[in-house]
């Protein structure tokens, strides 16, 4: 007897179906499983046969037959234990073949039957739903997760006992509720324990308002990491869009338990060891990197000019195309990458560069090749460049200054006016992507961008006098129609537009 049952495979931040394929015959008692499949999946076979034992279910031997297709696709994980032994069953005729139609499989099968969660139900529900299947059976601690994305039946299972009920019509099991917010909620430190560095503070409530990248240059003990460590604090939650997208990625690159959506944006912090490949993505079976977790979010990366030249030019095309295309021998995945690259660094080795209280003990051929190693086309693509200088004692003693919360509501304000404004005039985004300022394509920025004669003039003036690039004209643009949108101004004055150059150009320090 031939029984086919549909299963799930990730791929990059997706999830493939794999149609199991079980043939029962008379023969010589074996089992054999082909389909390219890995370690993990070829060991389903035990996991299977022991579940179906201690479950209860007494087969036959027979020559069985399981090929999983399509047969150049490479399979990998614990996702298709459900699915081949659903198959499985009802090749022996434990279960209708009906039963089979329609439905998606997926699960992890304990040696006593139980159905263990997996990575990616969301994935796994996308699947479902454009293969317009009427349920998906999932782990019981997955289907919640699943049921978030609308349209999906999903049904939580927690043994083979019960999938098998279910699918002979023995017991009906209720689909599962969607679930709430949960995953990466954390507490965020308040802004306002920062005393003095007025700049950095503005430029920080402008990264947050418009998905600016954000470089701050300063001493060591300035504050750098400590206003870095605050950024999440300013950032409104997830859209329900930007929240399903996020959460998938999450839930199929991580082994964070299925809590439900994630609705308070990623806040990625990678060590400056990070490989190219681990900040980046790849693998054999592609995965993603840092830049993809940090979707939707913020990447921070402390001490810059410690990361690897090669893992920071490879930054370069996620920076500017809001993606990253990972290509394989027989495989090429892309990423979403849309994230505010939040960076931090000294002014030189030993840190103390134009610091009026320490003496720099470095060569200025040293202090060249230490700021060397961030490249200027990298340089390019952060909008707001700012220096961190020491606080002095006196602004120590101050009172505090405004809260996370009192920032945040200007920053939510903004952003607001810039979705209602992508909305109104531009293209629809891909599903997922952020609506800031800053991912403002290339043609709408002369439309939405366009300041008043006194700024244009002033921009021609910087243009010609510093060398700038179209790319830096472009995000001078973006940076100053997000002070008028915290501003509360539909144009773009002169004094926005002077702000968004003081940020491209930071002040050298005098050696």
């Amino acid at each position: 007897m031939l029984a086919r049952a549909v299963g799930a495979t990730p791929w990059g931040i997706d999830a493939l179906p794999v149609e199991v394929e079980v043939e029962s015959r008379f023969g010589l008692p074996g089992l054999q499983l082909v389909g390219l499949a890995d370690a993990a999946v070829r060991e389903s076979r035990e996991r299977m046969r022991s579940a179906i034992r201690n479950t209860g279910i007494e087969l036959p031997s027979r020559s069985v037959v399981i090929n999983l297709a399509p047969a150049d696709l490479r399979k990998e994980g614990n996702h298709l234990d459900l699915a081949i032994t659903v198959g499985y069953l009802a090749a022996h005729g434990q279960i209708p073949l009906a039963s089979l139609d329609g439905r998606v499989f997926c699960g992890e099968l304990g040696l006593d039957g139980a159905l263990r969660p997996v990575r990616g139900a969301l994935a796994i529900a996308a699947l479902a739903r454009s293969l317009r299947a009427r349920e998906v059976l999932l782990p019981a601690d997955n289907a919640a997760q699943a049921a978030c994305l609308a349209g999906t039946r999903a049904i939580p299972i927690r043994s083979l006992a019960e999938a098998v009920e279910h699918l002979t019509g023995a017991a009906s099991l209720e689909p599962a509720l969607p679930a709430g917010s949960g995953g990466e909620l954390s507490f965020h430190p308040d802004l306002a324990e920062v005393r003095g560095q007025a700049a950095a503070r503005r430029a920080l409530e402008v990264a947050a308002a418009g998905g600016h990248n954000l470089l701050l240059c300063g001493p060591p003990g300035s504050g750098k990491t400590m206003l870095a460590r605050r950024m999440p604090g300013l950032l409104p939650e997830l859209q329900h869009e930007e929240a399903i997208l996020v959460t998938k990625i999450h839930s199929l690159a991580t082994d964070l338990p299925a809590l439900g959506l994630i609705t308070a944006r990623p806040f990625r912090s990678p060590h400056a060891g990070v490989s190219t490949a681990g900040l980046i993505g790849g693998g054999p079976v592609p995965r993603p990197g840092e830049v993809t977790l940090a979707h939707g979010g913020v990447l921070f990366l402390d001490e810059l000019p410690e990361f690897r030249r090669d893992t920071l030019e490879a930054l370069r095309q996620p920076l500017e195309d809001g993606s990253v295309s990972v290509v394989r021998a027989k495989a090429r995945v892309v990423f979403p990458s849309r994230f505010v690259l939040l960076a931090a660094m000294n002014p030189c080795p030993c840190g103390y560069h134009g610091d009026s209280r320490h003496d720099c003990r470095c060569p200025p051929s040293r202090i060249d090749s230490y700021r060397g190693r961030i490249s200027g086309p990298l340089l390019d693509r952060i909008d707001l460049q700012i220096e961190v200088p020491p606080v002095a004692l006196r602004e120590l003693q101050q009172r505090a200054g405004e809260s996370s919360a009192a920032v945040a509501r200007r920053v939510g304000q903004a952003r607001e006016r810039q979705r209602k404004r992508w909305a109104a005039g531009l293209r629809l985004p891909a599903l997922g992507e952020p609506q800031c300022n800053a991912f403002l394509p290339a043609s709408s920025v002369d439309e939405l961008c366009r300041p008043e004669p006194a700024g244009r003039q002033l921009l021609e003036r910087a243009y010609d006098k510093l060398g700038l690039s179209v790319r830096a004209v472009h995000r001078v643009l973006r940076v100053a129609r997000t002070l008028a949108d915290l501003g509360d101004t539909l144009e773009i004055a002169a004094e926005h537009v002077a702000e968004a150059l003081q940020y491209r150009l930071p002040s050298e320090p005098s050696r």
